[in-house]
């Protein structure tokens, strides 16, 4: 056959071992951690599926190295501890057995110890180590690693690289970016000693060589090293792409694969992991230059999820490899569906930090995109079912959509009805702003993967439940959303007026002075984007903080760029009257008004409990997902609707 992405595709040989591809799966935290530290069952099916979905490698991520200075709450490869060599021989053979090449990554966090431990109280009482003496960014104070110290941990670095390969790894990557404890003896912001490890690069480089020298003679040679560095640190005191590219001409000679990343640990995830206001492939130039300047592959990360962007990046030479993380979480098959040109079924990352900020929150793992991650054991593989029968799936917005793929999956016969011209729901108006586009691409997708499964989709078609039994289904899903919360606040119905769910619309109506009324997640993303085209926004909220609905990972970074591109912010503002001239608040016991010609009306969504309620008795099974029931998000509209199938 005739690849479409034939470079992407091409096999590649780093030291002796021999790639299927230039798809790498980046390093991700597991699932499951028990308090041993060891590879749960559910982290090796999370790794797993990424192999089955044909990445070239996948790398498991963090194994530390030396607890005794390390007390993060990662993998730990220890044959003291019964069990840990088992749990990563699993992990290497439900990897290696699909064809892809198992890889762990070794790791310290240095002054930042304590990662992935839900309990702030117990980090900042822990005992941090890092190159200097000092006070950490939070008060936390800090211990400099003695020479024996740092001997000791260089050699923990060729002891886990050892047992690894024992255990039936062909690769380790030593992580030496992103402000971890490689790299902070490489920052000149971290590193201020006086003796061998400080001052001038070279000696700033001289315990990443001396690690990368203990990891070889543990491993061999042939045996392929891969090293993670920030390009760039992309802070005031830290190192640029100049020295970037330096640091990385001193350690080429010692490794087989250069990772280029970006940013540090103090950037946030903005950088090291771009976000929905970032350009794709924003980090891929980093890469690029370094290539330049040294003989051995170099892969390329960050944001990276349309096959298209990583075909060119191969293809001109400004990588040999793409790593992705998140774009494997959304859609683990990526590399099989690049490999087989269907990139049109492609489910894409939507750069919204759900599962980053799952992990922050209960240490698991969770997909707006995807109902199987961190959940592969529960129903990794759908399992036919045994007497196929008729089902009725009532809305094609994600959960919808979702469940009917599922449904469909199993050998059901589904028929989906969508009231409107067209799939999608709410994600549908995300089409009409560029940062959110890929929310609406996701619903055509689930609509092209429901029509490839031999979905009956039925547009313009309301379902009464005198329709319903019509039918005769053997089961309902109800998945009909939720509409916008319209307070009753005079002039609300307004000409000037327009809800948030409606602006793909009457974008053209929008002037360029503009009140955002409601300052949830919704409300924030619209000013952002009005502000983005040159608008002047106010945005109002009726408490005293911003995006409550954000996750604690996108909400940061969202306030950021509230601040960045100029919106004026209204707190603790009560809309009580909508006028032509913007919007009248109760503010402290004062009227005032937020002055505007358009505003936009982003108040919240309630469910559509009428048209539920019509059909609760229209199957001999019924089952209510998503916005239908509360409100919420499109990540439980996509696991209930995931789930509603499974139990037909």
């Amino acid at each position: 056959m005739k690849r479409k992405f034939p470079n992407l595709c091409k096999p590649i040989q780093i030291g002796n071992v021999i790639f299927r591809n230039r798809m790498f799966s980046a390093p991700m935290g597991g699932t499951d951690i028990p308090e041993d530290c060891t590879i749960g069952p559910k982290s090796t099916a999370f790794y797993e599926l990424r192999a089955k979905g044909g990445a070239g490698a996948v790398t498991v991520s963090e194994c530390v190295v030396h607890p005794k200075t390390e007390h993060s709450h990662m993998y730990h490869l220890d044959t003291k501890v019964l069990g840990s060599m088992a749990s990563f021989t699993y992990t290497a053979d439900a990897i290696r057995r699909h064809g892809a090449i198992p890889s762990v990554e070794l790791s310290h966090s240095g002054q930042f110890s304590g990662t992935y431990l839900i309990d702030t109280k117990e980090k900042k009482e822990m005992e941090q180590w890092g190159p200097s003496a000092g006070v950490r960014y939070d008060g936390v104070p800090v211990r400099e690693l003695t020479e024996e110290l740092i001997k000791e941990i260089v050699e923990a670095y060729g002891t886990t690289a050892a047992l690894a390969k024992r255990a039936g790894f062909e690769m380790v990557m030593v992580h030496g970016g992103h402000g971890w404890l490689v790299n902070q003896f490489l920052s000149p912001h971290y590193n201020k000693r006086t003796d061998k490890y400080g001052g001038s690069l070279e000696n700033r480089v001289r315990f990443a060589q001396e690690v990368l020298d203990s990891v070889r003679a543990a491993v061999g040679p042939g045996f392929p090293i891969e090293f993670r560095m920030s390009g760039a640190e992309f802070f005031e005191g830290g190192y640029g792409l100049e020295e970037g590219v330096e640091i990385a001409k001193l350690l080429e000679s010692r490794v087989d694969l250069l990772h280029v990343s970006a940013g540090s640990y103090l950037t946030g995830f903005d950088i090291t992991h771009p976000s929905m206001f970032r350009e794709h492939g924003c980090n891929v130039y980093l890469a690029a230059e370094i290539k330049k300047h040294v003989s051995i592959p170099v892969a390329t990360v960050g944001g990276l999820n349309d096959p298209y962007m990583m075909e060119e990046i191969i293809a001109s030479g400004k990588a040999d490899v793409v790593e992705m993380a998140r774009a494997l979480l959304a859609d683990p098959e990526l590399p099989r569906k690049v490999m087989s040109n269907r990139d049109g079924s492609i489910v894409k990352c939507l750069r919204c930090y759900t599962c980053l900020a799952e992990r922050a929150v209960t240490t698991t793992r969770r997909c707006s995109v995807n109902p199987l991650i961190g959940r592969e054991q529960e129903a990794g593989d759908i399992v036919p079912a045994v007497v196929p029968k008729k089902v009725l799936v009532v809305g094609g917005g994600p959960g919808g959509l979702q469940a009917a793929i599922t449904a469909a999956k199993r050998g059901h016969k589904v028929i989906l009805c969508e009231a409107t011209d067209e799939l999608g729901g709410i994600l549908k108006g995300e089409r009409a702003i560029p940062f959110k586009y890929e929310m609406y691409e996701l619903a055509v997708t689930l609509g092209t993967q429901a029509r490839e499964l031999g979905v009956e989709i039925r547009l313009n078609t309301r379902v009464t439940k005198e329709y319903a039994e019509q039918e005769n289904a053997d089961a309902v899903i109800i998945a009909v959303g939720s509409e916008p919360m319209v307070p009753p606040i005079p002039g609300i119905d307004g000409d000037n007026v327009i809800q948030v769910t409606e602006y793909h619309h009457k974008k053209d109506e929008v002037t360029d002075n503009v009140v955002v009324l409601g300052a949830g997640l919704s409300g924030c993303e619209i000013a952002v984007h009005l502000a983005h085209e040159g608008k002047t926004v106010h945005l109002v909220g009726r408490s005293g903080e911003l995006a409550k609905n954000a996750n604690v990972r996108q909400r940061p970074i969202l306030l950021k760029e509230i601040e960045k591109s100029g919106v004026k912010v209204y707190t603790n503002h009560k809309g009580i009257r909508v006028t032509k001239e913007g919007v009248l608040c109760e503010h402290e016991g004062k009227e005032v008004l937020v002055p505007g010609t358009t505003v936009i009306c982003a108040l919240g969504q309630r469910p559509r409990r009428k048209e539920v309620e019509e059909l609760l008795d229209a199957a001999p099974f019924v089952a209510q997902i998503g916005d239908c029931v509360k409100a919420s998000t499109n990540t439980d509209a996509i696991y209930q609707g995931h789930h509603a199938a499974l139990d037909v």
